[in-house]
Order: C-alpha cells, then sequence, then structure tokens
C-alpha cells in the first residue's frame, strides 16, 4: 500500500493499450480465470486469438508485460468495488473488507496473480495504487499505519480462504467480522 492516497480524476485502467493490446489483455484474463497463472503462457494465449505468438511481441515485450497489465486491472476493479461500498457505506471498515473479500474471491486467479508476487510498481500506470488504497485509508481516518494492518488482516484472511486452508465447516464471516473490529476504532 503506497503512503499516498489521493483520489482525483485518475485514468482507469486500459486507456492507453492500443485496441488490440486490451483484446490481448481480456484474452489474458479469460485464460487467467478459466486455468490459473500457471498455464498463462504466450503460446496458449496466441492459441486463444487464433494467432501465432510472436504477434503478440508487437503489442507486448514477455508475458511480463501482459501480468502487469491484469495486476492494473485488478487494482482498478477492486479499487472501484472499494469506492462503491464505501459511498453505500461511509467510514465503514465492515463494508470495506467485505467488498474486498467477495471481490478476491470472485477472482482468486487473478487475485493470486496480483498479490503472491512483488508488485510492480514501476510498470503500473501513476496513482493506481493510491486509488486502490484510498478507500481504506480514509475508512482508517487517514491512519496509514492502522489502514496497512488492515490490508494485511484482509489480504492474509482472504488469500487463506482461497487456498483452502481453513477447516472445513469454520465460520469465516464470524473471523472477518471478530478481525474487522478488532481493526476498527
Amino acid at each position: 500500500m503506497a503512503d499516498k492516497h489521493r483520489t482525483g480524476d485518475l485514468p482507469t485502467w486500459g486507456e492507453h493499450l492500443t485496441p488490440r493490446a486490451r483484446e490481448i489483455v481480456a484474452a489474458a484474463r479469460e485464460l487467467l480465470e478459466e486455468s490459473g497463472a500457471e498455464k498463462l503462457t504466450m503460446r496458449s494465449l496466441a492459441d486463444r486469438l487464433g494467432i501465432k505468438a510472436p504477434s503478440l511481441y508487437k503489442h507486448f515485450p514477455d508475458k511480463s508485460a501482459v501480468e502487469v497489465e491484469l495486476i492494473a486491472q485488478l487494482l482498478d476493479e477492486s479499487a472501484r468495488v472499494c469506492e462503491e461500498a464505501e459511498a453505500a457505506a461511509p467510514g465503514s471498515l465492515e463494508a470495506l473488507t467485505d467488498a474486498y473479500r467477495a471481490y478476491a474471491l470472485g477472482h482468486p486467479h487473478l487475485y493470486r496473480l496480483a498479490t503472491e508476487r512483488p508488485l510492480p510498481r514501476h510498470a503500473l500506470p501513476p496513482g493506481l495504487e493510491d486509488r486502490a488504497a484510498a478507500p481504506l485509508v480514509r475508512a482508517c481516518g487517514g491512519d496509514v499505519d492502522l489502514a496497512r494492518a488492515a490490508w494485511a488482516f484482509a489480504h492474509g484472511m482472504v488469500i487463506l480462504e482461497i487456498h483452502g486452508r481453513f477447516p472445513e465447516g469454520v465460520d469465516l464471516g464470524a473471523a472477518w467480522k471478530t478481525g474487522t473490529r478488532a481493526l476498527d476504532r
């Protein structure tokens, strides 16, 4: 999570891409959502699009560049989801964590791609990480350290849930509420 938490008229994901590049990223997203990051290769992506793999390199230098666009999509989409939760329930940490959880569980392969490796900050659109963090920082009264702790809780819970690490029959809703309330001031 970045230290800044400004909002404003930031660009949304994909405005910098050509229509063909957006089509490639959309196909990569479909492949990722269906099969996971392990199956996302330039060859499988080209096959999905019905083209030869070298054609992809006219639009992206490598698979990492495609993955950066997918990570940017996650940040943009999760920012929108959290902004909507914030608008519906201003200042509610519980509303934000519920929205975050629902988004992550709805897109587990994308979430894993974006969160299980170092974040390629240098390649992301300027301001996007800050925009994604802003609703949480506001819900934490501007306390960036508390927002980081809340994000760490939410991320830890959701990644454990995605990986099936909780025993069967556990009331995860109750655990989420308990954790969120412990962090809520």
